[in-house]
């Protein structure tokens, strides 16, 4: 019924709350589309593992920024959210309570999506289970790893990758 991917988001944002993954995976989902047909309710759930990402790292402008624009998707897109078995207006007062907390710059706690299709979270939490983790279980702070993923992970295939693109505008510019 929902897009593995889509699961796959929720055991990384619930279960190992590695937001960085998070984006990485609705990312690829969302840019599989046409770009004329791309799902912005995707590109809202990014933003908020983005944001809580930021928050968990002391950013909280850069959070309070996505949170911002996640919630004004979600307000525009709210029966979208619905069909994800998430219930738009708990999520929307969530963000407002975080934009809120943000601006107060408290400290980063985690957030559980607020899904009402049960079927939904007993599917998250035996791919939770599967993954090694459990669903709903805070993060773990003291992960350098996880904390500040986008400095700490291999980077080659990226890097390689750009650096064929460069060679291939080269070579179109020369052609």
């Amino acid at each position: 019924m929902y897009p593995k991917p889509y699961i796959d988001f929720l055991v990384h944002f619930h279960g190992l709350r590695d937001y960085f993954e998070c984006h990485e995976i609705l990312e690829e989902h969302w840019k599989s589309d046409p770009r004329d047909n791309r799902k912005d309710y995707w590109v809202g759930l990014i933003q908020i593992a983005v944001a809580l990402y930021h928050q968990r790292r002391g950013n909280f402008s850069g959070a309070q920024r996505m949170l911002q624009n996640s919630l004004s998707i979600v307000e525009r897109e709210h029966e979208e959210f619905e069909g994800l078995g998430l219930d738009s207006r708990k999520l929307r007062d969530l963000l407002k309570e975080r934009i809120i907390d943000l601006k107060r710059t408290k400290s980063y706690k985690s957030l559980n999506l607020p899904i009402i299709d049960e079927q939904l979270v007993e599917r998250c939490q035996e791919e939770c289970l599967k993954a090694g983790c459990k669903y709903g279980v805070p993060s773990d702070l003291a992960n350098e790893y996880l904390v500040n993923k986008h400095m700490r992970r291999d980077r080659t295939d990226v890097i390689e990758e750009r650096h064929e693109q460069k060679q291939l505008r080269a070579k179109r510019r020369a052609d």
